[in-house]
């Protein structure tokens, strides 16, 4: 018969008598009493001061599971030199070859069906057996850094190794290199829902949940490392987990540069954690292949989700940024020069400073689609923002890091329904009048398109007509807009809506195909009477409207001049646009 020392326990402390039986740490090991594979290992891989010695008091509340706190820890010790006030105690009693720990410990035989194994990401060093990572199953605990650096500083000076930030991606990274990608929680959602966030933690690992994992004694455990008095001393006054603090300790500025370092990585692993529905802040996508879209923000191309700009940035401070809406068709981006002309033309009615060239916009707007593969389908968010701020406030002063460049690809085809048709409402939001914001200026102050559309949600339509300040149509909250009367057609004078380039394009085809164009001021009752209606925009393309306010358009169906205008538009947009540099015509 053989014996193996419990973690945290060295050999005076295993031969003195305990009033407790430790039926899953003494491991008790009888030579062929049980095979290895009898024990199911469930690897906890966290930062420190990241509730994770709560979630092992709670899985040891289980009656088919034994835990081990941290059995590479003297090993990390051993291999770092790393400096603890129980460092040479620790030495003495615990095993510190890893190789050892993980053979004949974490994977050792034991006495219960699962063996739940906490380990801090940082101790998972080079030299360690592959048996670690590729046996067992494996689940990650993540916990925002400005929290776990204000608690572990209490305890010693925090490193970025002993976090274990980036331990934690690469530990992610591997795994799901071995297509076990493993179930991440977070310690704030496991907190304020612990019964929710155990059950899907139980359910991605394949064992049931028992309703014992949420409560425990309070007090120490014969399971704890050695370690226990300097870290677990909230943890021992705890008889469950508590829910977060409303309102937290100050941050010390001294680690501001810990966090800065550590916060990318926790945001990363947060895009993979698994919510409850409640929490969920993983909507579907309209198009699930932009899921892994790459973006251009200021002067580099990022991931979706690390897409951002400043809270400094004047585009969240005031909405001061101009854009263009563009499309690709077939490797060219139609009437690029055209977008670009209004762009800088916004720019430069805004008083916008160290502007980037069009040389350079063009080349971030060619580099984005060549590294997304977008070549076709595609519309194109491109956005200038006067740029970041050194201090909050609206006066142009505070703008001293130059203008921000968002380049946003997506693949998307046409919003609305070009075949059947869409439906308009009138909303009572009015267009802005060039006495307030001049709408040649394609800004981003969209609160009154927006309102607009709001209007249109609320009443079911696809989009909403905006009227001027005189009650004369303007356009949509989204588009331009026309009608069609005795073969004549007619749109709105841009005097309150934007002179659109798609609308511009449109009106050449309508005298290229020898209809009447009209451009004046129109009553809303023109449009209710009207033989066709049909808006146009580079989102939309040109979409013929069914029904306004209720009332059908014409017959209710496509109209003939709407149609011939659409197929006139279709050869247009593939004859003509700039070329994609290295796209290849399959």
């Amino acid at each position: 018969m053989s014996y193996s020392i419990p973690i945290g326990m060295g050999m005076d402390d295993a031969a003195k008598p305990r009033q407790q039986s430790l039926p899953f740490l003494f491991m008790i090991q009888m030579a062929g009493e049980r095979r290895e594979e009898d024990v199911e290992v469930i690897h906890l891989w966290s930062s420190p001061r990241s509730v994770s010695t709560s979630l092992m008091y709670s899985f040891a509340q289980r009656d088919d599971m034994e835990v081990l706190d941290e059995p590479l820890y003297a090993n990390f010790l051993r291999v770092t030199g790393a400096e603890r006030p129980y460092r040479e105690e620790l030495l003495s009693k615990m095993e510190s070859d890893g190789n050892k720990v993980v053979r004949e410990i974490i994977f050792g035989p034991g006495t219960k069906k699962y063996r739940f194994c906490k380990h801090i990401a940082s101790q998972r060093l080079p030299g360690l057996t592959d048996e670690l990572m590729e046996k067992g199953k494996h689940c990650i605990l993540i916990r925002n850094p400005i929290d776990v650096l204000t608690s572990y500083d209490k305890v010693i000076p925090p490193l970025f190794v002993d976090l274990g930030y980036a331990s934690l991606v690469s530990i992610y990274s591997d795994l799901c290199d071995e297509g076990k990608s493993p179930p991440i929680i977070d310690s704030d959602l496991l907190r304020e829902d612990p019964e929710a966030t155990l059950r899907g933690l139980c359910d991605d690992l394949g064992i049931p949940f028992q309703a014992a994992m949420l409560k425990w004694e309070p007090g120490p455990r014969p399971f704890d490392g050695m370690w226990a008095p300097y870290w677990y001393k909230n943890t021992h006054k705890s008889s469950g987990f508590e829910p977060p603090r409303k309102y937290p300790s100050q941050f010390p500025l001294s680690l501001y540069n810990l966090l800065e370092q550590s916060l990318p990585f926790y945001n990363l692993l947060k895009c993979y954690v698994k919510l409850t529905t409640t929490k969920s802040f993983h909507p579907n996508l309209p198009v699930p292949a932009n899921e892994k879209l790459l973006a251009w923000v200021g002067d580099q191309i990022v991931p979706r989700e690390s897409a951002k700009v400043s809270v400094f940035d004047s585009i969240v401070q005031g909405g001061d940024g101009v854009w263009e809406g563009l499309r690709v068709y077939d490797g060219k981006i139609f009437k690029l020069d055209e977008h670009l002309d209004r762009l800088f033309d916004s720019a430069k009615a805004l008083a916008f400073n160290n502007v980037p060239t069009r040389k350079q916009v063009k080349e971030a707007i060619f580099k984005t689609l060549i590294r997304n593969g977008m070549f076709s389908d595609t519309h194109i968010r491109l956005t200038l923002t006067r740029g970041k701020k050194v201090t909050s406030g609206m006066n142009p002063a505070f703008n001293l890091y130059g203008c921000t460049l968002i380049v946003l690809a997506e693949w998307k085809l046409p919003v609305y329904d070009n075949a059947m048709g869409i439906t308009l409402v009138t909303a009572t939001t009015r267009r802005n009048s060039p006495n307030n914001l001049d709408s040649k200026i394609h800004h981003n102050n969209l609160l009154n398109n927006i309102l607009a559309k709001v209007e249109g949600n609320n009443s079911h339509a696809d989009d909403a007509i905006m009227l001027d300040k005189d009650g004369y149509v303007s356009e949509t909250n989204a588009t331009n807009i026309f009608l069609v009367k005795k073969g004549c057609v007619a749109t709105p004078q841009a005097d309150y809506c934007l002179p659109g380039i798609t609308r511009a394009s449109v009106m050449e085809l309508v005298v290229k195909e020898k209809f009447v164009l009209e451009e004046r001021r129109i009553s809303l009752s023109e449009f209710h009477t009207a033989d066709e209606v049909f808006t146009t925009g580079t989102m939309g393309e040109l979409s013929p409207v069914t029904k306004v306010d209720g009332r059908t358009v014409g017959d209710g169906r496509v109209g003939p001049v709407t149609h011939r205008l659409q197929i006139a538009y279709k050869k247009l947009t593939a004859e003509s646009g700039v070329p994609i540099p290295t796209y290849q015509q399959p």
